[in-house]
């Protein structure tokens, strides 16, 4: 192999070898720069392959432990969170939201429910007024924001992807229930004590094992203006207010932030 050819490394059992086929044809074929991929079945790790950089300089190798902002998969674990306070009786799926959080009651969002925060159906997508990534990645001001705000179709009549918002919706509900943000609460109730290598933001102590996020190519300035000019107010509000990219989730203030449903890191394993 030449100097920049991508290695692949770990395990995968002869029955899911077309896997490892179509993950070595990504580096080979499709200009992967770095990633990892790992499949459970019945309880057995049947694939658990990761190869390429960590960077775009390609001067990090790709290693098992190797850490990566997994974007919107981060919803998961923050529903986990409300789910398992919903198992022990502590949140009422059909109560109101503003039952555990009184100020969410402000502007007609007194009948929202938390199984509509849960199924993007609250009519929260985005927030209405500019929010910057700076304001983003502050927690009281995020959540001050949506429980004053209106929203923007009847919740519940229909569904709407809350990118950025799921997190701090489910989230402020899970802390006013907890006392806990969601990160801290999945902490102790799940990666600790189950050694899942999986954290809401990146924990300091793991800044060094963490891979650079590389922007994809993007499309034209007109061909983006197109699109967006095609999407509703709450859609456009969910994908842009803010805006945010790989250069964003690679920064420190990102990657300190508690931003539960788009900077969850973890390996593929965990």
């Amino acid at each position: 192999m030449t100097e920049h050819e991508a290695q692949v490394h770990g395990h995968c059992d002869p029955r899911f070898a077309a896997v490892r086929t179509a993950f070595e044809a990504n580096f080979r074929e499709r200009g992967e720069l770095g990633a990892a991929v790992a499949v459970t079945v019945g309880g057995e790790t049947v694939v658990d392959l990761w190869g390429g950089w960590a960077d775009a300089a390609r001067s990090r190798s790709w290693e098992r432990d190797t850490l990566v902002n997994v974007w919107s998969t981060s919803k998961g674990p923050t529903a986990l969170c409300a789910h398992i306070l919903a198992d022990r009786g502590l949140i009422d799926l059909d109560a109101p939201v503003a039952t555990y959080w009184p100020e969410f009651a402000a502007a007609g969002k007194e009948q929202i429910l938390v199984r509509h925060l849960l199924s993007h159906r609250a009519g929260l997508s985005g927030l209405r007024e500019p929010h910057s990534l700076q304001q983003l990645c502050d927690w009281e001001l995020t959540t001050q924001r949506l429980a004053a705000m209106e929203p923007w179709w009847a919740p519940g009549t229909r569904s709407g992807y809350h990118a950025f918002t799921y997190g701090f919706l489910v989230g402020e509900v899970v802390r006013r229930v907890s006392g806990l943000l969601p990160g801290a609460f999945l902490e102790r109730e799940v990666t600790g004590p189950l050694g899942i290598d999986f954290a809401i933001g990146l924990p300091e102590k793991d800044s060094g094992r963490v891979a650079e996020l590389v922007q994809p190519p993007v499309a034209t300035t007109s061909e983006q203006a197109a699109i967006f000019s095609q999407l509703a107010p709450a859609a456009l509000a969910a994908l842009t207010n803010p805006a945010v990219g790989a250069p964003d989730a690679n920064s420190p203030e990102w990657r300190a932030a508690e931003i539960p449903a788009a900077n969850g890191h973890g390996t593929a394993r965990a």
